[in-house]
């Protein structure tokens, strides 16, 4: 009785294994972190064809990590929960540790990020309560929409360049993405150094932050004058150093 019992319990875990043993589905559950999707993105996102996206999300869907909701003739699946996250982030962490050909392949593709001075979840909590910084979104507008940082602007990386003129050479920005390995904060702290402006990027991307409990907001992009208020309000480093 107590074999039996134990064979059905470890076939409900390999379930979520079975379900997370294909790269694609890994990344479409990240994907997902970000903000609710349809089919039709997740495939153009990852590039599959819409019926192996379909088949994807469906052993997703079986094993209990997504759920889905119709709105007219589109299909939007999210998370079922956030655990599905946070079992993501252990697979990574653990790959991270254990697997050599992974820090091979971050090594060759990133190569030394030192540079980037990326900045720690906790310390941007504290500097963004001091009204210290400038946090910089740049994923997509959609994913900014369906959360972000609080207090964040949203500046899509794609956006970016054209965008400069808004962003005061007077103030410090950090920025982030969907998380360590997303390249698109690496490509913004990038090109505003190019434009002399003093950048770093969070490690972490929004999911570990929201993760992480820090606070989080929903809503559309704030416009483009909050910056030039904030840095009005806040001084130039040189004039916040004088106050203090």
């Amino acid at each position: 009785m107590q074999r039996d019992l134990k064979d059905r319990l470890y076939e409900q875990f390999a379930r979520i294994g079975k379900a997370l043993a294909n790269p694609h589905r890994i990344e479409i559950l990240e994907l997902l972190a970000q903000s609710d999707r349809t089919v039709e993105s997740l495939a153009s996102e990852i590039g599959l064809s819409l019926a192996n996206a379909s088949q994807h999300l469906k052993t997703l869907r079986q094993a209990a990590l997504v759920e889905s909701r119709k709105d007219g003739l589109h299909v939007h699946y999210r998370l079922a929960d956030p655990g599905v996250f946070d079992l993501c982030a252990v697979i990574r962490a653990v790959a991270e540790r254990r697997l050599a050909d992974f820090e091979r392949l971050v090594q060759q593709h990133f190569g030394e990020r030192s540079d980037l001075q990326p900045v720690a979840m906790r310390d941007l909590l504290d500097r963004a309560k001091a009204d210290d910084v400038v946090i910089l979104d740049v994923r997509p507008a959609r994913e900014f929409e369906a959360g972000h940082i609080a207090g964040a602007i949203s500046m899509p990386i794609d956006d970016l360049q054209a965008r400069l003129r808004l962003l005061p050479t007077d103030r410090e920005y950090v920025a982030y993405c969907r998380g360590p390995y997303c390249v698109y904060a690496d490509r913004a702290v990038e090109l505003l150094h190019r434009s002399r402006r003093h950048a770093r990027r969070l490690f972490e991307g929004f999911p570990e932050w929201r993760a992480a409990g820090f606070p989080v907001a929903r809503g559309p992009e704030a416009s483009a004058s909050k910056i030039t208020r904030s840095s009005r309000r806040a001084g130039s480093p040189r004039q916040r150093r004088a106050r203090t």
